[in-house]
């Protein structure tokens, strides 16, 4: 991971129903301005250029603690886990040993279940032009074999942050970690991000059923609403009658990334043309799910004093496929004793 100056700081954010202390951490240089919180690890806001010259943050969130404590159902730039996405049922089978998970997502587990790590208190550590964020999950939480020694690091290098999460256990378990960042480009609450320009690095995806699990069905993009190997407005097909459309409210979907897995190569671009920012994501990861705010419902006030309302921003969590652990064509979700879980993602802002 590269490394030059950026100014590290940290203040106090609030505390815990039991009391314990959570830090709000900036990085700054002179291209980006990123909030961090230990509370799920989570970024808060980032702040970048546009054409202008003038700054201003691109990523949804709270002013204040509490309420990423009590409204938890939209994840708000958090590290979601020890599996992000949706396990259908809950269930699972690893070395013949079933588990059950909670539920929390209709019939389905959903970013690790109730109790996942976006609803943890993180020990952060400071390094050189950023912070490490630790956590260990202990074996059973939230129905998860095994004992994890979790971290992420995220690094300010430039216009680009650097985000790399890493993973042991102490018994075969399942890891796919994914931080949940929701982008606007145009601006925290800016009504709306279909307008964005979008372009995914894939030729696949991979299809949903009714309750937003996938088939295990690896569909081509072409000729679809999905088909972003081309710059596309997001908002372009994003009530097509289509039957995955319709499972995902919009979009809700993983793509299949080009490449091979472990290397870091380019995963999207998105470009918002009123304000010139682009947004480029690169990953370790196998897969992109790339997410339209389709449920956000005007019900939460963001930093801005704005309410967020549908489709006001979108994520591009890159991550392993949702439920691979029940689909043997998937990219294996599986950490055993003695490996080590490794995941690196960049976003890089510029504009144009």
């Amino acid at each position: 991971m590269p490394r030059s100056f950026t100014d590290v700081a940290c203040e106090p954010m609030g505390k815990m129903p039991d009391r314990s202390r959570v830090e709000l951490y900036l990085l700054r240089n002179e291209h980006l301005t990123l909030h961090l919180s230990t509370y799920g690890a989570r970024v808060v806001a980032l702040e970048s250029r546009d054409r202008d010259g003038a700054m201003a943050n691109i990523a949804l969130g709270y002013t204040t603690l509490p309420p990423y404590v009590t409204q938890k159902n939209f994840y708000f730039g958090a590290i979601v886990g020890r599996v992000a996405n949706r396990i259908a049922r809950g269930r699972f089978t690893l070395d013949g040993h079933e588990y059950q998970l909670p539920i929390n997502n209709g019939e389905n587990t959903l970013h690790g279940g109730p109790g996942g790590f976006d609803t943890r208190n993180w020990e952060p550590h400071t390094i050189e032009n950023g912070v490490r964020f630790s956590y260990f999950s202990e074996d059973g939480e939230e129905g998860f074999p095994g004992e994890l020694h979790a971290s992420v690091s995220y690094v300010l290098e430039g216009n680009t942050v650097w985000i790399e999460t890493r993973a042991t256990t102490d018994a075969p378990t399942i890891v796919s970690l994914a931080n949940h960042t929701y982008f606007n480009l145009a601006g925290e609450g800016t009504p709306s991000v279909l307008d964005h320009q979008l372009q995914i690095e894939a030729d696949a995806f991979t299809p949903l059923n009714a309750t937003q699990i996938p088939t295990g069905e690896i569909r081509d993009v072409a000729g679809s609403a999905f088909d972003f190997r081309e710059p596309r407005r997001i908002g372009e097909q994003i009530d097509a009658q289509d039957e995955q459309i319709s499972h995902g409210a919009g979009y809700d979907h993983n793509f299949v990334v080009r490449g091979d897995a472990g290397s870091l190569r380019p995963v999207a671009t998105v470009y918002e043309p009123t304000s010139g920012r682009e947004l480029e994501v690169a990953s370790t990861e196998p897969g992109v799910q790339f997410y339209s705010g389709n449920f956000l419902d005007g019900s939460v006030i963001g930093q801005s004093g704005r309410p967020y309302g549908q489709r006001c921003g979108m994520c591009l969590e890159t991550q392993g496929f949702p439920d691979a652990i029940n689909h043997p064509n998937f990219p294996s979700v599986v950490l055993r004793p003695g490996e080590v879980y490794a995941s690196v993602t960049t976003w890089t802002l510029s504009v144009r």
